[in-house]
């Protein structure tokens, strides 16, 4: 009795509706982003992505796979763009299709900075990043296995460039049918490897204090804004020890309340938590709750993940540490997640090695439970 009473209370925080930005989400169930490097050599979204994401639409809302927003901004092969018409046009056929099933999509804009390699950038260039620091561990090229480079620090005056690129590529999603964009603002990419003192060792305005590591990621996300406003725009962060994109924190205490509290003024469509997840196995440690330090200093909309089951989702809602819950991998497994989480029925397993391969295995071949039950 006391277990049935648990799920139907479940139920009822997960599946009521909230007002984001324009939109009445119908449940608080969100399919985060995830990387699937599925569009092969130019970045251009396909008729299977488009049926991947549109069979995922009775989530509250879809968060698109990290989408580079220049050629000198890609991360992994098979990763998609949105600076040209061709992806444009592709990613037209992803956000038709997933309104044609009453779905909601945002496009997650996503800067690799130092995390990314010579090879997967025009003419061999070095990746950029707010200083000269390599990361540790290897990166998949298109030539194999490599070892990360050093990175370049960018100059003073590239900095409003690479702003540039995140206003630019969100005027592109508007063009594409999103209903709005995401910064992915963690694990380890550019904008997150401003904000941590030992990826950044400027000694001009963009280094040093809080305030100033601050800076390039809130320039970044009020050009983003400019483009259609505050409630077009989500943000994700996660200051914990990102492997294997080595990056971590020393003051995450000080910089993400005064980071929450600017983000706080610009009317955002929601702030991502991002909480320890589960790697492969491993779990990370976490010296404190995230969501809860950060709660206090952003009165908007907030989602938090991090490898979380329905109970401990419904935990999230009920103490106000979270307005909307991101599922991750289960969403990836389980393209009717949210029938599955209201009905109480088991999930599909996730396949690991169909992570980041080609074609339809581990991408839109899950069963749904009709399928499932034949």
């Amino acid at each position: 009795m006391f277990y049935e009473k648990k799920v139907m209370n479940a139920n009822k925080a997960l599946f009521t509706s909230i007002e984001l930005g324009t939109y009445t989400l119908p449940n608080r169930i969100i399919m985060p982003a995830m990387t699937r490097n599925r569009t092969g050599g130019h970045g251009i979204p396909s008729e299977l992505n488009a049926e991947y994401y549109a069979q995922r639409a009775t989530a509250g809302l879809i968060v698109t796979e990290g989408t580079y927003p220049h050629p000198t901004s890609r991360a992994y092969t098979g990763q998609p763009g949105i600076y040209t018409d061709e992806q444009v046009a592709g990613w037209r056929l992803v956000t038709d299709a997933v309104h044609q099933a009453s779905g909601r999509i945002f496009l997650q804009i996503h800067h690799a900075g130092r995390i990314s390699h010579p090879s997967l950038l025009p003419n061999g260039i070095l990746p950029v990043a707010p200083s000269a620091v390599r990361p540790k561990g290897e990166v998949h090229t298109p030539f194999g296995k490599d070892e990360y480079q050093t990175p370049r620090a960018l100059e003073l005056h590239e900095i409003p460039q690479v702003v540039e690129m995140f206003r630019n590529a969100t005027e592109r999603a508007v063009e594409a049918g999103f209903d709005g964009v995401e910064l992915h603002g963690a694990n380890g990419y550019l904008p997150h490897s401003f904000l941590s003192s030992l990826t950044n060792l400027r000694t001009d305005e963009y280094g040093g204090s809080v305030e100033n590591r601050s800076r390039f990621f809130l320039e970044v996300v009020k050009a983003m804004i400019s483009v259609r406003g505050g409630q077009y725009v989500g943000v994700k962060v996660s200051p914990w020890k990102f492997l294997p994109h080595d990056i971590e924190e020393t003051d995450t205490q000080a910089i993400y309340p005064y980071l929450a509290q600017q983000l706080s003024d610009l009317n955002l469509a929601y702030l991502h938590i991002q909480l320890p997840m589960v790697t492969f196995g491993n779990q990370p440690d976490a010296p404190f709750d995230l969501a809860k330090l950060i709660r206090p200093h952003f009165k908007g909309t907030m989602m938090v993940d991090g490898s979380l089951d329905k109970e401990t989702a419904h935990a999230r809602l009920e103490s106000g540490d979270a307005d909307l819950i991101a599922f991750g991998r289960a969403f990836l497994a389980n393209p009717d997640l949210p029938q599955r989480l209201r009905l109480n029925t088991s999930l599909n397993e996730v396949d690991y090695n169909t992570f980041y391969t080609l074609g339809v295995k581990g991408y839109t071949d899950y069963p749904t439970l009709q399928l499932a039950n034949q």
